[in-house]
């Protein structure tokens, strides 16, 4: 059974011996709104990319949220064949979340293990980590290192990537 509201989230992680502190406040569906919750909660605020390639395999890109990625050159970098954004349907069937909550804490309800999980270098040097605890109402605060441990409880493979684009990275 899929877990699929905060309070089943923050147990889990509980049961797993990992710290964190949620922070409620009102909806948001983009990074643009997100922002507005930035300054009442400390660490490096991300987003998530629910991507699929040409050949149907799944992603989870998870970066900072002010990070530019370029989907066009995105697939060379993390091995991938070209990609797209998952479908709203797909994200459901296979991570039980809906657009704008998408989330790395969504992953433990892949159980088939058909998401292959992108985490941006920079972004797991930080000390603390934002996170929708699988809604858009809450943010979860947890450390880069109880996020690994996160995923492999999950069964996650994870690849490490420095996402930051070359041609923007010096501008």
């Amino acid at each position: 059974m899929p877990i699929t509201t905060p309070v089943d989230l923050l147990a889990h992680l509980s049961d797993l011996a990992i710290s964190s502190v949620t922070t409620e406040h009102p909806p948001v569906h983009t990074v643009e709104e997100a922002k507005a919750t930035h300054d009442q909660i400390p660490g490096c605020h991300c987003k998530n990319l629910f991507l699929k390639d040409a050949k149907g395999q799944l992603w989870l890109v998870v970066c900072p949220y002010d990070r530019v990625v370029d989907l066009k050159t995105l697939h060379r970098r993390i091995g991938a064949a070209r990609l797209s954004f998952g479908k709203p349907e797909l994200l459901d069937a296979v991570l039980s979340v809906r657009p704008g909550s998408v989330t790395p804490f969504a992953l433990v309800n892949d159980t088939a293990h058909r998401v292959k999980v992108v985490l941006d270098r920079a972004m797991m040097a930080q000390e603390r980590l934002n996170y929708h605890p699988l809604v858009n109402t809450a943010t979860t605060t947890i450390s880069a290192a109880d996020l690994r441990r996160f995923l492999a409880a999950c069964g996650q493979s994870v690849a490490e990537v420095d996402l930051e684009t070359p041609e923007i990275a010096g501008a």
